[in-house]
């Protein structure tokens, strides 16, 4: 008898630890709201200036994972051409990756 409550309690306890690791696979991420476009912005300005260098922009960790695309996104971010993209023309670029066709 001792040894069914002890396979029993071991069982129970393993169905709840299971579930726990379960439960927190599927809420990973599910407490924080995305990131608004300004709050992405001002991480990335690094220097708090209000506009974001070409240097900041390709130091941002998406960008080092294709520097070379990332430099087109800055480019065309950059519709002054004076090496500074405001939040406007960030929030109007969007400062996504477009996906290739």
């Amino acid at each position: 008898m001792k040894k069914v409550i002890v396979s029993l309690c071991a069982i129970a306890f393993i169905g709840a630890f299971s579930l726990q690791a379960e439960e927190k696979k599927t809420d990973k991420g599910a407490d924080k709201p995305k990131p608004t476009k300004e709050e992405i912005f001002k991480k990335l300005d690094t220097n708090g200036d209000g506009f974001l260098s070409k240097e900041e922009y390709l130091a941002s960790p998406g960008a080092k994972k294709d520097p070379a695309k990332a430099e087109e996104r800055y480019k065309a971010m950059d519709k002054k051409g004076d090496g500074k993209v405001t939040l406007e023309e960030f929030s109007a670029g969007g400062g996504k990756k477009k996906k290739d066709k």
